[in-house]
């Protein structure tokens, strides 16, 4: 296929809209089923990126779930404990741990669930019946992976009344090592960013505590590289091979670091046994679920637990999760990654880390206060390396 034609753009006034390849060869993509749009396109390319290079550069299966060109979160095929399969809404799926791919994108999906609500999903190796399974009865628009089973495929097909979008990538695709774009009618042209993100980028070490555990430096190569195709600014917290917040295109790298660290800290309370508890009342549909448990943990916890409404959400009428409480249960939480995306300039930074379990650090170094920063991070017996590379990505 040398092109596609698009509805439209970015938006419906955008008329005409194609992809094509600008040397005339043919397109590395296949789609099997649906028609996928502009946008949808820009989240299957970059997402693909990210899951092939964490492959790359851990070992292990991966998949993400995408969202107006920025991951929602990223995850490893590592197999999920029974709290987190209930807090994912995967408890119930047969033969989940069979699945590396399928344990994946139950993290992936699972982390954001607000965010992710009509995701694009790229997966790193051939989707099986059992990631298909958990896909089916999610709100996405579409994937994107090397290859499909046989079974896989007829179940995606069945989405959206058969108009799911699936599209298959040649695994062995190189693009050209220059990239262009136009804006406003003028050309950019630029080298594309094809560092590499390993374990030897971590090894410049600037704190007193050297101490960097190999299950660190998976989550930080994961956070790094979801930052590598997050829109800028970025701050990334991962933990046990997942990306579990992901804040992006803030102006302030502060708010970044805030937004990222609301959102890790709402993935943990999800797994706090008052959240498991919850007894939803007849007839709540998945996506109700997700917000209802966001504003149950949240300041506006009375619109879902007020006299006069929380029968329409429950069962049973829960105990209130005071914010007492929820920062009682969080203040335990160690071990959490965290990668930026370009330097911290303030040691702020590291103080709303701190509030969210933050232990390992991986930034670029380079600000005129980075001896602040590091001595924030001594007090708190932080570990940060210095990567030398910015990752901005727009």
């Amino acid at each position: 296929m040398k092109e596609f034609q698009l509805k439209y753009g970015c938006n419906p006034n955008q008329k005409p809209s194609r992809i094509f390849m600008e040397s005339g060869a043919d397109l590395p993509i296949e789609i099997l089923n649906g028609k996928p749009g502009y946008i949808n396109f820009l989240d299957a390319l970059n997402s693909w990126q990210l899951v092939k290079e964490i492959r790359e550069n851990t070992g292990m299966v991966c998949a993400t779930s995408f969202k107006h060109v920025s991951p929602t979160s990223a995850a490893v095929g590592r197999k999920l404990s029974d709290r987190l399969k209930m807090a994912c809404f995967v408890d119930d799926i047969d033969g989940l741990d069979d699945s590396p791919l399928a344990c994946a994108y139950a993290r992936a999906r699972g982390t954001d669930r607000m965010s992710s609500f009509g995701d694009w999903i790229a997966l790193s190796d051939e989707c099986d019946e059992i990631t298909a399974k958990i896909i089916a009865r999610e709100v996405s628009d579409g994937i994107i992976a090397p290859a499909y089973s046989r079974g896989a495929l007829e179940i995606l097909k069945g989405k959206r009344k058969g108009g799911y979008n699936i599209v298959r990538i040649d695994p062995n695709y190189r693009p050209n090592p220059i990239e262009k774009k136009q804006v406003f009618g003028v050309t950019f042209e630029q080298g594309r960013n094809e560092f590499t993100i390993n374990a030897q980028l971590l090894e410049n070490i600037v704190t007193r505590n050297q101490q960097l555990p190999s299950e660190a430096v998976t989550d930080l190569i994961i956070a790094l590289i979801t930052l590598k195709y997050t829109q800028s600014n970025s701050v990334c917290y991962a933990v046990d091979g997942q990306a579990i917040g992901v804040g992006a295109g803030q102006q302030s790298r502060i708010h970044c670091t805030r937004l990222a660290g609301t959102k890790a800290d709402l993935w943990h309370l999800r797994q706090h046994d008052k959240v498991l508890a919850l007894q939803f009342a007849e007839g709540v549909s998945r996506p109700d679920k997700n917000n209802i448990i966001d504003i149950y943990l949240s300041d506006e916890w009375e619109d879902v637990l007020g006299d006069n409404v929380w029968r329409r959400y429950f069962a049973v009428r829960p105990p209130v999760f005071s914010k007492e409480e929820q920062k009682e249960y969080l203040s335990k939480i160690d071990g959490v990654s965290l990668g930026s995306d370009a330097f911290f300039p303030f040691s702020d930074n590291i103080e709303r880390a701190k509030k969210s379990g933050v232990r390992y650090i991986a930034q670029p170094g380079g600000s005129v206060r980075d001896d602040l920063v590091i001595e924030a991070c001594d007090k708190y017996n932080m570990v940060m390396a210095f990567t030398g590379m910015r990752l901005f990505h727009h």
